[in-house]
């Protein structure tokens, strides 16, 4: 039976928040705080419910027409029905909630939020799911339900003039496809397969092609990598190594790391997850050394060759909960950027030990960001300043940066 809802707030995770009468919290997506709206419960628990959004009964004065057809259906966006400035308002005040009910902070020291160049067509990546009959598509939103695509706004221009012109015969084994488009228009695709099989492919139009497979990568057509750039440096990027979706917004946030740690000849760098090395590049030529730590074997050889022109850069391979405890080092900073599990425990454990006097934190999840900070303030590191940035509009997902000092 469909209930009546005053919507309040917007939550982390895409989901608008009212009250039922009995208090509890209900959770719904695709609406907007102040609406007036019809829901359906769909799951129940002891203090909170999940609903779906059955009718509008009055809607929010900021709420926008989608520009997507698949909106609501698809899983990829939150947010389409919402203002762009009004989505960098929300993400702000989200990630500055999560830091006062999580991590204790009762007034974060929240800087302006950094908003993307391009509110739409601004992804270097795409992954799709094959669906029925070999069609590409995106997962539902809230299951693995795969809806075929007709249109997406969010993929950079190359790649939407490009997607929409392959045909992929069903694979067995094949998982997810992979785009990617390089500095200098060129595209790599990925072909992520649980089995060995090798697909069948008649290629006709200008793209590399990699297979991934519990064997490795295999390339297939082309080259195994590509080059992306970011504030006029050029990085190898392979098949199997992530690298930021919006290539501008990851040159903002490596200004953000330069301004605020401020590395000289004397700076000893721990990078913590330091991928192919975005970070570990600019800061390699104005400090004394620079260590990497990594736990993907591609992103490693890839951050090898970026790094290749600096004799005082190191690397390990490993998950960082395993690398860190082992290093007797002395950093005088450190930049983390972790998965959206956060820091390990023994991996948070250890750079306490280290005693680094500076903890650059790039976070993708502000919930765990919290966590850990308030793991870290325990431990004597202040947060010294936070600054959210937009690399993926439309969505509610906000990635940030944040300072934390010890002494």
């Amino acid at each position: 039976m469909p209930l009546e809802v005053q919507i309040q707030n917007l939550a982390y995770g895409g989901d608008a928040m009212g009250r039922l009468p009995d208090g509890r919290a209900v959770f719904v997506p695709f609406c907007l705080p102040g609406e007036r709206v019809l829901v359906e419960i769909v799951e129940e628990k002891r203090n909170f419910v999940r609903a779906r959004l059955v009718k509008v009964l009055q809607a929010s004065p900021e709420r926008i027409e989608p520009r997507c057809p698949h909106f609501t259906e698809c899983g990829g966006c939150h947010y389409q029905h919402l203002p762009y400035e009004a989505q960098l308002a929300a993400k702000s005040a989200i990630l500055q909630e999560q830091l006062q009910r999580i991590a204790g902070i009762a007034s974060p020291p929240m800087k302006l939020i950094c908003p993307s160049p391009g509110a739409w067509n601004y992804r270097n990546n795409l992954q799709f799911h094959p669906g029925s009959g070999g069609r590409l598509g995106f997962e539902a939103a809230g299951s693995n339900r795969v809806i075929p695509i007709r249109e997406c706004h969010l993929p950079e221009p190359a790649l939407d003039g490009f997607w929409q012109q392959l045909d992929i015969e069903p694979i067995p084994g094949l998982e997810r496809v992979g785009l990617r488009s390089g500095s200098n228009g060129e595209i790599l695709l990925t072909l992520e397969s649980s089995t060995l099989d090798l697909p069948e492919m008649e290629l006709d139009l200008p793209v590399s092609v990699v297979q991934l497979s519990p064997a490795g990568a295999l390339v297939l057509a082309g080259e195994p990598l590509l080059w992306m750039q970011v504030l006029d440096t050029e990085f190898q990027v392979s098949a199997g190594s992530f690298f930021q979706v919006n290539t501008p917004m990851a040159g903002e946030m490596v200004r953000q790391a330069l301004e605020w740690l401020q590395p000289n000849r004397q700076s000893i760098l721990l990078d913590v997850y330091c991928g192919v090395g975005l970070f570990s590049r600019f800061f390699a030529p104005l400090v004394n050394t620079v260590i990497g730590v990594e736990s993907s074997e591609s992103a490693v050889d890839d951050y090898t060759v970026n790094l290749d022109a600096f004799d005082n850069v190191s690397a390990y391979l490993g998950a960082a909960e395993e690398i860190l405890p082992h290093l007797e080092l002395q950093p005088t900073m450190v930049i983390v950027d972790p998965p959206r599990a956060g820091l390990a425990l023994p991996a948070l454990d250890a750079l306490v030990r280290m005693a680094a006097p500076q903890i650059l934190y790039v976070s993708c999840d502000p919930a765990t960001l919290a966590r850990d900070v308030k793991r870290l303030a325990a431990a004597g590191y202040t947060l010294e300043a936070i600054r959210p940035f937009d690399l993926f509009p439309q969505t509610y997902h906000v990635e940030s940066i944040s300072l934390l000092t010890r002494g």
